[in-house]
């Protein structure tokens, strides 16, 4: 039903529309009696298999949503109800921000891709904790993607990133530094050696001092050299993280369908989806590989097939993230995915 009728129709509208149009109405549906049963019934496959023990959380299935969808925790119960081990919300920031002006989010069907320069629009971390604390589903695991405001300089950002913590720490149970968004003017600095060291050394002394201290991960760009990824690797040590996400969107519009004249005249932003299928995988594996599968990791970028999904796991992801692949291919892929694990 999604290929043959809601994606053709959703597809008509402009990409940002259509995403609102879905969550008003997921949300509003599943407030009907029955709703939150049929969905498990049609999206969800549970199996022992599939539980999984990462940065000391329990799992129910290794397959999560990606950081961008729902950035205001609109939607954590449903999107559970759907099938997903785990969602990450955000990227939230301190303060409410409106984000970068529209249109912002622009598909590329030929790619099977997204590009989005949505500029961490949000409605700021208290708002997105008030509605965490309300939400039934408390075995889904809830990420919690963090970033800066866009007026914060760079110097100060620690502090944006530290309010998040303490606004988010008693409503997630893991936390995602997100310094590797395109879409924030000078963020992708803080990628850079020292000024990440001192960003992550000041958040997770603040995370270690809370009552109850939460994994704290890095997601990177899929655009770093393998010396930046050797770099990555020590500072994930020094700081002692939990893990990395890997990856974020690119900023690589190389090797696309589309006609270059259409994509130039999209602008600046990120891409995801199929495109960056295999240098998400190349990085995971790298990852894995040079830190002996010591550092656990999320593998996220490409997924569109339960094929796509076992070849991040089997470079040395521990999981996996949708965002653009359950776009294009609608709710049934994370079941066809866990369905595989399964399987295989």
């Amino acid at each position: 039903m999604y290929h043959t009728l809601l994606k053709p129709l959703l597809f008509r509208f402009d990409a940002e529309k259509a995403h609102h149009l879905v969550f008003d109405n997921l949300k509003r549906g599943y407030r009907l009696p029955g709703t939150p049963a049929l969905l498990r019934r049609l999206y969800d496959f549970e199996h022992p298999a599939l539980a999984r023990e990462v940065f000391g959380l329990p799992f129910r299935n290794p397959v999560g949503l990606a950081a961008g969808f729902d950035k205001n925790a609109v939607l954590t119960d449903e999107l559970g109800a759907l099938g997903f081990g785990f969602v990450e919300i955000g990227t939230v920031t301190p303060r409410p921000q409106p984000g970068n002006p529209t249109p912002r989010l622009f598909r590329l069907p030929e790619d099977e891709g997204l590009i989005n320069r949505m500029g961490f629009n949000n409605e700021g971390a208290a708002a997105a904790a008030a509605r965490l604390h309300l939400r039934r589903d408390r075995g889904l695991i809830i990420g919690g993607n963090i970033g800066k405001n866009k007026d914060t300089p760079n110097e100060q950002a620690a502090q944006d990133y530290i309010a998040c913590v303490e606004a988010l720490h008693a409503e997630v149970d893991y936390f995602v530094v997100n310094v590797s968004s395109p879409n924030t003017p000078n963020l992708r600095q803080l990628q850079e050696r020292e000024p990440l060291i001192d960003l992550l050394q000041q958040v997770q002394t603040r995370n270690q001092a809370l009552p109850q201290p939460r994994p704290l991960l890095l997601k990177i760009a899929p655009d770093l050299t393998d010396g930046q990824l050797d770099d990555i690797l020590l500072i994930a040590r020094e700081t002692q993280l939990a893990g990395l996400v890997a990856t974020n969107t690119t900023i690589s519009r190389e090797g696309l369908r589309t006609a270059r004249s259409h994509v130039e005249r999209l602008g600046p932003g990120g891409l995801s989806g199929r495109p960056l299928q295999q240098r998400a995988t190349n990085v995971i594996r790298y990852l894995s590989h040079h830190s002996r599968g010591k550092l656990p990791i999320i593998g996220v970028g490409g997924i569109h097939s339960p094929h796509d999904a076992l070849e991040k796991l089997t470079a040395g992801a521990s999981l996996v993230q949708l965002y653009t692949g359950f776009i294009y291919e609608g709710p049934s892929l994370i079941k066809r995915i866990n369905q595989a694990l399964v399987q295989q």
